[in-house]
């Protein structure tokens, strides 16, 4: 076993095996409510708290999927007026599927039919808007393997895992539409919008 497995307690690997596959680790995340607040908790600190955001809930579905035999990949998308989005990706089969906490309903998880990440991200455009209903994605990139910040301990420390969403702000993202296409976006409809902010948590 490797030895960064090592610092979760027994009962904490026993939870996140018992999560078994993608859709389990979804399903938890989407039991948790969605909370508002500036924080960059360990994946064992979402586990103990039992809260998370987008980028919390991508770094524990990365250590989830470790924990049941995956690679502990997230990969970063870009927006224009509003927030970044921070899934969790894998591979079964050869296509890919993505984890996710989001406060809007669109954002969430995606079953592993895309064959390209390209076709993954550009799955979330129609339902990324920000309130004024504009639709705001516009770049992804490549999958980061959360192995490389082993040595920090990223999984269980009880430190903030600021350094992770710093290094996604120094790599390289790709354009999901040509020049000009944002310029000529329409806004989102009444229903559509109302459907995507169904539970959204608010301050």
């Amino acid at each position: 076993m490797n030895d960064s497995y090592g610092a979760f307690t027994p009962a904490e690997l026993r939870m996140l095996r018992s999560l078994k596959n993608p859709h389990g680790i979804q399903r938890l995340l989407d039991d948790q409510p969605y909370h508002l607040a500036d924080t960059a908790s360990s994946p064992r600190r979402v586990l103990r708290e039992n809260t998370s955001h987008c980028f919390e809930g991508a770094l524990f579905a990365a250590a989830a999927l470790r924990m049941n035999g995956y690679p502990p990949l997230i990969i970063d998308l870009e927006a224009e007026h509003d927030t970044d989005h921070v899934i969790a990706v894998y591979k079964q089969h050869g296509h890919w599927g993505a984890i996710a906490k989001s406060n809007y309903t669109g954002c969430r998880y995606r079953e592993p039919v895309y064959r390209t990440l390209r076709e993954l991200a550009m799955s979330y455009f129609e339902v990324y808007f920000n309130l004024r209903r504009e639709r705001t994605l516009r770049t992804f990139s490549h999958p980061v393997n959360l192995a490389r910040f082993d040595r920090l301990d990223w999984m269980t420390t009880d430190q903030p895992l600021w350094f992770v969403a710093e290094y996604l702000f120094t790599i390289r993202h790709f354009a999901l539409l040509k020049r000009g296409m944002g310029k000529r976006l329409h806004r989102l409809d009444d229903r559509s919008f109302r459907a995507g902010c169904l539970g959204r948590a608010e301050k």
